[in-house]
């Protein structure tokens, strides 16, 4: 692959990232050092949640030696540190801060100071129980840490030439590549919760060392013998610790080690735990030309995407471990589709890409990017849904505890912290997501305008996508040969037309994208997608959305909330018939399409009748149904809210 430099241009997404770099990344930054008064709340109705404070700063200086104290929180806290410095690092490479750059450079410094003469790091296991390090491996997210560490540094010193992080990461892989691997007297098992695999493969990208790939591909391949470790763990662990009581064992599909990663056919488990491992396998899979790895990465694929994917991109239908449960069981109201669930799918789309050249993995990639992940945040940027429901009655979150994660309103915090960092890295880094250079081919996924610089080509992408589906490319080709550009075809678009230099050009749909071969010289490619109001029905099989529609325009799945529409919202039925008009307010929600159609809504013909009646209580009366995008759900107080309605 080329080198190659996007930068984002769009209106819109410059907001979104600025509002990371004005408000989300020192919001996150004082939530870290609990210099601000929030009120953290628990994700879910459970007492081991800690949830008193952040104390993430604290830990490192507490393990640097610097402070004295206990640790406090997750034993997987040190992870929020490290995607909030990757964010910082894709922000500094976007709009320089020196300041930032400052205050990140002594993070990183704090770092280093908390880092082991042997490259370990980790604050829990320094501060609390040094002598179980690597010893509760199936929980203890030591490698899971090590990872997101490893992406942070990387991202950091590409954005300032901070060479002390890469010294850290080099450390620490080290030490991992020292401490693991199938000869004899090292350790033979992977982490319970997959991540340092992303990290090591990004490390090889930039150094092109071949054990930082070999290790990442040997804790994809050793996951499927990692239970009987696990055990051996579990029976010689004291019990005592943070980590509740000893090791509690869980089913071995929670963490994906029920079979060896390439014989896996289906989605299993915690949700961000298993796109974590397919967005690995996918890069080592491409990187190491493995077949058997690729073809299980498509066959998990298909599973999540015809069987296991809720309408906005979300993934995990219970509670219950965060997890898959088994196909079509996608409910609407106890669901988990939580942010960084989307987020790692948007991964794992990412590297699909790389073995395959097929716009179904963008299109995915879009729709969670558009709907679950923007969803986790709202307008203000500080405040977070851990949480991402497609049906909400307020109260019933609340007195249900069945229903305790379903919010109606974002917190300011979460006691389990992991999607708002999360988040802000994938913001500042959207510029890696717009273009692919794959076998010669460059393609474009999202329409965001953008500029795109190449070793010889450059593209000026111009449009105001999703507000209207016209896309216009300035191409400049410096190469004497021909360029070939992949435009995407959404699977949402039924219409579309293409021009090349004002002539209309015939479009030939292969595989999702629209190739356009560019000769030397500059050019103009235009691309226009129909972009209206569609109407979207669940197979048959997803029996909690059978007889209902959902409404989408574009990328945006749409949802109706109370203040538009009033209470009781499973009252409502979208006429089979109704148009469904568009219409622009830019004083709403920072400028949405709001979406209109008639329906109607049911009423009690007698309100004191009792709970049961031998006969219909109910009459129709007409009703305007107003709709507006999903992703901006919750930003007017606490609301009822639905993506599924009823159709008459």
């Amino acid at each position: 692959m080329g080198n190659m430099k996007t930068k984002v241009t769009d209106p819109s997404w410059k907001r979104y990232k600025e509002l990371v770099r004005k408000e989300m990344i020192p919001y996150q930054w004082a939530v870290l050092n609990d210099n601000i008064d929030i009120k953290i709340e628990k994700e879910r109705d459970d007492a081991s949640i800690p949830s008193e404070k952040s104390h993430a700063i604290e830990n490192f200086k507490i393990a640097a030696g610097l402070s004295k104290g206990e640790h406090y929180g997750w034993v997987f806290q040190d992870s929020d540190v490290y995607k909030w410095l990757e964010a910082v690092a894709y922000s500094l490479e976007d709009t320089w801060d020196e300041d930032l750059k400052t205050l990140a450079d002594g993070v990183v410094d704090l770092i280093g100071k908390a880092q082991q003469p042997d490259g370990y790091i980790n604050t829990y296991f320094t501060i609390k129980e040094p002598a179980k390090r690597y010893k509760r491996l199936v929980e203890s997210h030591e490698l899971y840490c090590a990872g997101h560490l490893l992406e942070a540094l990387i991202a950091y010193n590409n954005a300032t030439g901070n060479t002390k992080s890469m010294d850290i990461a080099y450390k620490l892989a080290n030490h991992m590549d020292e401490t693991f691997g199938p000869e004899e007297g090292k350790l033979h098992c992977a982490d319970g919760h997959e991540e340092v695999e992303i990290g090591l493969m990004k490390l090889y990208h930039v150094t092109g060392e071949a054990r930082y790939a070999k290790l990442a591909d040997y804790f994809l391949k050793v996951r499927g013998d990692s239970p009987k470790v696990y055990e051996e763990q579990r029976k010689t662990d004291d019990g005592k610790g943070i980590l509740g009581g000893g090791i509690s064992p869980k089913p071995i599909k929670y963490n994906q080690t029920h079979l060896p990663v390439d014989m896996q056919d289906t989605a299993e488990g915690h949700a961000v735990r298993l796109v974590y491992m397919c967005t690995a396998m996918a890069d080592v899979a491409a990187t190491l030309k493995d077949e058997k790895l690729a073809a299980a990465c498509k066959r998990i694929w298909r599973n999540i995407v015809d069987k296991r994917m809720y309408i906005t991109g979300g993934i995990g239908s219970t509670v219950q471990g965060e997890a898959f449960t088994l196909d079509y069981d996608l409910p609407n109201d106890t669901m988990y589709c939580e942010t960084c669930a989307s987020i790692g799918l948007i991964f794992f789309a990412k590297q699909m890409l790389n073995i395959e050249r097929n716009g179904e993995y963008a299109d995915v990639m879009e729709r969670a990017l558009y709907n679950t992940a923007l969803s986790g945040m709202a307008l203000d940027g500080k405040h977070f849904f851990y949480v991402n429901p497609l049906e909400v009655v307020p109260n019933k979150g609340k007195l249900d505890p069945t229903k305790s994660h379903v919010k109606s309103v974002r917190p300011e915090w979460l006691g389990c912290a992991c999607c708002p960092p999360n988040l802000a890295r994938l913001i500042t880094s959207i510029d890696d997501y717009i273009y692919s250079e794959v076998e010669d081919n460059i393609l474009v996924n999202l329409f965001i305008k953008s500029e795109f610089t190449g070793d010889k080509v450059t593209i000026y992408q111009d449009s105001d996508y999703p507000k209207s589906g016209l896309v216009t490319f300035k191409v400049t080709n410096k190469e004497e040969k021909t360029a070939r550009i992949g435009i995407r075809i959404p699977g949402w678009c039924d219409n579309y037309t293409g021009k090349f230099d004002g002539e209309d050009a015939g479009i030939t749909n292969e595989k999702g994208y629209w190739y356009v071969n560019v000769p030397t010289g500059e050019h103009e490619v235009v691309f226009a997608m129909e972009i209206k109001p569609k109407r979207w029905y669940s197979n048959i099989n997803v029996s909690e959305d059978t007889r209902k529609v959902a409404v989408s325009r574009g990328p945006q799945v749409y949802c109706v909330e109370e203040a538009d529409n009033g209470r009781n919202l499973h009252c409502l039925s979208l006429n089979s018939d109704s148009e469904i008009t568009t219409e622009w307010k830019g004083e709403l929600l920072n400028g949405v399409n709001v979406l209109e159609a008639e329906g109607t809504r049911l009423l009690a013909i007698d309100t004191k009748a009792g709970l049961y009646t031998d006969k219909p209580n109910v009459t129709k009366v007409p009703a305007k149904i107003r709709f507006i995008p999903y992703h901006t759900w919750g930003n007017r107080g606490e609301n009822e809210m639905r993506v599924w309605l009823f159709e008459d």
